[in-house]
């Protein structure tokens, strides 16, 4: 059984990981962590998610014999945890994203010393998307347009979601391009005959939409369109769950979620 940490305990992905922790027989909640001065630090971790008393109190950081946290918190705090983690000795799942190259350089770091996971999705049927959309890009070729459509809710801040540009990513390893040179972002106005290596996003933002991703490969007479849709983020926690029952018990090192799901290589 793997001993889990949930760091951001009190936030919207801690609570569903936590509560789904109750019904996972692989799993142990020992530790739930919130910032200092959080009004739910000292209230048992089951009841803040919406389950039965699980006779872990949210605290602030410290020590505790685990295998595996989870974070899902802020830049600031998966950056502290991080390095934290290293120091104890306990491996790292995280989906906090917006640390920018110092999360980077610090999760490196942090590998040399623990197991390490990184994901800004992880869903179980994204990161399949993932690795199908390259090899559809690569068989395919150059005579296929390739647009990514997403959508998600009123109040995501970021457009393009990351997801959208790791799809982007996939295809354009697929054909041997550099994302950051084809990659376009929404068009207007007189903007040309589209040419033929770019690749094409558009952000739609409206209502409760959990996530929707598609990836389009427009050719002449036909169209293929691969579509992933979230209807609950519990995908999202029990993947992240998923994930750290495979980091339990792994040598120091960066993984993925396609080392997760036997993709890699």
């Amino acid at each position: 059984m793997t001993r889990l940490i949930v760091n951001g305990a009190a936030g919207r992905m801690g609570r569903r990981i936590i509560a789904l922790c109750e019904d996972d027989k692989n799993v142990e909640l020992v530790g739930a962590f919130e910032m200092a001065g959080h009004p739910l630090v000292g209230r048992d971790a089951g009841v803040v998610a919406g389950v039965e008393e699980l006779r872990v109190a949210i605290t602030e950081r410290q020590a505790v014999e685990a295998d595996v946290l989870v974070d899902f918190s802020h830049a600031d705090s998966a950056l502290a945890t991080i390095d934290w983690c290293a120091e104890q000795g306990i491996g790292l799942v995280t989906g906090t994203t917006g640390t920018g190259a110092e999360g980077t350089a610090r999760l490196a770091a942090a590998a040399a010393k623990v197991p390490v996971l990184a994901a800004s999705n992880m869903s179980v049927g994204v990161n399949v998307l993932l690795d199908v959309v390259g090899k559809v890009a690569a068989a395919l070729g150059d005579a296929y347009d390739v647009e990514i459509i997403e959508a998600h809710h009123n109040k995501k801040k970021d457009a393009p979601s990351g997801t959208a540009l790791a799809l982007g990513r996939s295809v354009a390893g697929g054909l041997g391009r550099d994302l950051d040179e084809v990659g376009v972002h929404g068009r207007e106005g007189m903007v040309g005959e589209r040419t033929v290596p770019e690749i094409g996003f558009h952000a739609v933002r409206a209502g409760d939409i959990v996530g929707e991703h598609t990836v389009m490969f427009g050719g002449m007479g036909e169209r293929v369109e691969i579509r992933h849709v979230a209807t609950s983020r519990d995908i999202f926690a029990r993947g992240a769950i998923r994930a750290a029952c495979f980091l339990a018990g792994k040598p120091a090192g960066e993984y993925s979620m396609a080392d997760v799901l036997g993709l890699a290589g």
